[in-house]
C-alpha cells in the first residue's frame, strides 16, 4: 500500500494553521543535513536510529505526524515505520529541498 505524501504547499499551509492542529516535523535526516538547513521545530532521529528509538515515537501518538528528507525517499521508509506503530504519519513530498523552492526559497539548499 502506498505511503501517504503531503506536498509542499499543504504542508505550508497546515503549519500556519492553529498550533494544536499543526504536525509534528520528523527529519529523518543526518545530523549534519539537519544542522545545515531544517524546517522550525522539527525533530531529528536520523532514519536508521528510528527503530532503536521507537519509545521517543511514543510521543507523537495521536498527533500527525509529517516526515521528510532531503528530496522524500528516506522519508518514505520513516513514514511507513511510523505508520507500522501505529501512529499517523506522511511523507513530504521532494523533502526540504522541494520545500525550499516551492514555499520557502530563502532556505539554503545542497
Amino acid at each position: 500500500m502506498p505511503i501517504p505524501e503531503i506536498s509542499p504547499t499543504e504542508l505550508a499551509a497546515r503549519l500556519e494553521g492553529p498550533a494544536e492542529q499543526r504536525p509534528v516535523l520528523l527529519d529523518v535526516r543526518f545530523p549534519e543535513e539537519h544542522e545545515y538547513v531544517a524546517l522550525p521545530g522539527s525533530v531529528l532521529i536520523p532514519l536508521p536510529e528510528l527503530e532503536e528509538r521507537a519509545q521517543e515515537l511514543e510521543g507523537f501518538r495521536g498527533r500527525p505526524v509529517v516526515v521528510y528528507c532531503h528530496h522524500g525517499v528516506r522519508s518514505l521508509d520513516g513514514a511507513a515505520y511510523l505508520r507500522a506503530l501505529g501512529l499517523e504519519a506522511v511523507s513530504l513530498r521532494g523533502g526540504i529541498d522541494l520545500y525550499a523552492r516551492a514555499v520557502e526559497p530563502r532556505l539554503p539548499r545542497y
